[in-house]
């Protein structure tokens, strides 16, 4: 089916001039800078952060495209992945007219920004393996469909979605797919980001706050068409990225082989933790987990985790979400981390 940047777009979005700030509009280098009115002595901080940051981050960028494998023109940065949420609300849907489809249970910031932008939300429940209901979405989509959110490896639930799935409705849908990689370094399954030139309509969200660990520094990623990022930069404000984020990112990147094997022990760690849990005969089942998470469904999951709280253990409650009745979400921690947990467990139901 045909896709249609334009005709998707707002009519404010698609007319909108975007602010230029003077740093958009001076290119090159120079020594004396009077253009922003910036206070020119300084900060009072070991390193100088009076002037503006590069507005489109073109550092980091170029720094991301080598370990991402993702040109430049087709990538978007963001204060978290929930900045490229909202602004792809606010490109595409037209608020009180507009819908979009989710897929629970799933990432709850999709319908919190649906909320806040006065979009439909048009839930589509995932099947009991927490996979795609093709036909369900089908019957949800009509021509004020804007935007399909899936998220994968899934939050809550920490599978994987069928890739073969998510391609089906990027080839029959004309809007925005948006497929959320939040937790892909885990994952067996292969990013989407080598779909992208083959699919005009796909939107990939990822982040450094899980694998990399920089959840403090609140960078997200978005990957795009070239058309579609300049959409995102179009409506972003103008420096998004702060000087100090951009600055511990470049320095985090030169890390990749600590990550790597962060990757390999929490996924090893992982499989014990699973393993150990699967053995306590008061848990009923564990979802295949492709993320740094596992869903546990148990016994009295609320009371257990209040107890865990009471020890200063934090877990999630899923216990009350759709499909997800009576579990618990764990992530995976260290050793130390994992064993005191299970000792927790089994304490509380050895009582």
């Amino acid at each position: 089916m045909s896709f249609n940047l334009n005709a998707l777009l707002r009519d404010n979005i698609r007319k909108l001039v975007p602010y230029s700030s003077a740093r958009d509009e001076f290119k090159g280098e120079a020594s004396v800078w009077l253009d922003a009115n910036e206070n020119a002595f300084g900060s009072p901080l070991p390193h100088d952060y009076n002037r503006y940051p590069d507005p489109l981050q073109h550092q980091l960028k170029h720094k991301l495209s080598k370990i991402k494998g993702v040109p430049t023109e087709n990538m978007f940065l963001g204060n978290g992945s929930d900045e490229a949420i909202d602004i792809l609300y606010r490109a595409f849907c037209t608020p009180k007219l507009d819908n979009v489809i989710l897929v629970p249970p799933t990432y709850g910031m999709y319908e919190v920004s649906a909320n806040i932008n006065d979009v439909e939300v048009r839930k589509v429940n995932l099947t009991r393996d927490y996979q795609l209901d093709l036909d369900g979405i089908a019957e949800a989509i009509d021509p004020h469909t804007k935007l399909i959110f899936i998220c994968s490896p899934n939050n809550p639930t920490g599978n994987s979605i069928n890739a073969k799935d998510i391609e089906t409705i990027l080839v029959n849908f004309t809007g925005i797919v948006v497929v959320d990689e939040a937790y892909i370094n885990y994952s067996k399954q292969k990013s989407f980001t080598q779909a992208l030139p083959e699919f005009p309509n796909l939107v990939i969200l990822q982040t450094l706050s899980k694998a990399w660990g920089l959840a403090a520094l609140r960078l997200g990623l978005a990957f795009a068409s070239k058309e579609i990022i300049e959409v995102f930069n179009k409506i972003k404000p103008p420096y998004n990225i702060n000087q100090a984020t951009q600055d511990l990112v470049l320095e985090a990147l030169e890390g990749v082989d600590i990550i790597n094997e962060w990757i390999k022990a929490t996924v090893a760690e992982r499989e014990i933790l699973v393993s150990k849990l699967a053995a306590l005969e008061q848990v009923e089942h564990i979802t295949p987990s492709d993320a740094n998470f596992v869903l546990v469904k148990l016994a009295e999951p609320r009371a257990l985790y209040s107890n865990l709280v009471e020890q200063g253990i934090i877990v999630r409650d899923r216990s009350k979400v759709e499909l997800c009745e009576g579990c618990l979400r764990i992530t995976v921690g260290t050793k130390l981390e994992n064993e005191r947990l299970l000792e927790a467990i089994q304490t509380f139901y050895n009582k």
